[in-house]
């Protein structure tokens, strides 16, 4: 799974990295259905908007928002929101077989 995260009128250091790397970790389960994730972070008067979208490898794609005035409360309403979503995806596929 390729990750790619973007911060948009903000610099995004290690400690914030870090978080969403640890944060990314509760979707390992899907790793194999995934091939690529872009994060993109933006900072727009005071508020964190944050966009996530999900390409799968049968060729289906994801996209969810999320927005907060905390960072870390952001980056958890978007995985929260991104689990569910992933998880939606992998029984529907799942069904089809």
């Amino acid at each position: 799974m390729n990750v790619n995260v973007q911060s948009v009128k903000f610099t995004l250091d290690e400690d914030r990295k870090s978080y969403i790397d640890k944060k990314l970790e509760r979707v390992k389960y899907a790793e194999d259905l995934i091939t690529d994730t872009l994060l993109v972070i933006k900072l727009d008067q005071s508020k964190f908007l944050l966009d996530a979208t999900v390409n799968f490898r049968w060729g289906g794609t994801a996209h969810v928002s999320a927005d907060d005035f905390e960072f870390n409360a952001g980056v958890n309403k978007l995985m929260d929101v991104l689990d569910q979503k992933i998880k939606k995806e992998k029984d529907k596929i799942q069904e089809k077989r």
